[in-house]
């Protein structure tokens, strides 16, 4: 088993807590606390593991020392518009937009919310067709299906 471990200056559990709160299947494992040879304060959050999606995932306390990058991002493969508009309202709060379906939420942590329905139309063996999703993609910040399928239709 492979576990994402994520470094946290000091909002750990705050992370894990919001990040269950937006993903239906998920949950919070086993919470570990600093004890008296720190380097945190006594009693205070050092590690938090979690559940999205079956996923597991670690949450550590560890200082201001690294910083979190678009260089590592989750993938969310979302069935529905309905799911995108969602899962990018909750995660955005606070955060920043990127281009082609990335966001950053409001502790630095990347996330792309990716309709199925961009893999499929991008694969299509007509190069005319997936080219023009691509171009439309490259245009969009959050993914819309619907601008997707009318650039493959080539009516964009």
């Amino acid at each position: 088993m492979i576990t994402p471990f994520l470094w946290f200056d000091n909002n750990a559990e705050e992370a894990v807590n919001f990040y269950t709160s937006i993903f239906k299947n998920s949950k919070v494992g086993e919470i570990q606390r600093y004890g008296d040879a720190g380097p945190g304060p006594k009693g205070s959050v050092m590690t938090v593991r979690f559940q999205i999606e079956r996923q597991e995932f670690m949450a550590l306390n560890g200082g201001p020392y690294f910083k979190f990058t678009p260089a590592i991002s989750f993938f969310v493969d979302c069935e529905t518009q309905q799911e995108v508009d969602e899962l990018w309202e909750k995660l955005s709060a606070g955060g920043a937009f990127m281009q082609c379906g990335w966001l950053t939420d409001k502790f630095g942590v990347s996330w792309q919310i990716i309709p199925k329905a961009l893999g499929e139309l991008l694969g299509d063996k007509d190069p005319q067709k997936s080219q023009r999703v691509l171009k439309a993609m490259m245009k969009m910040v959050k993914i819309d299906v619907e601008g997707l399928k009318r650039a493959y239709e080539g009516k964009e």
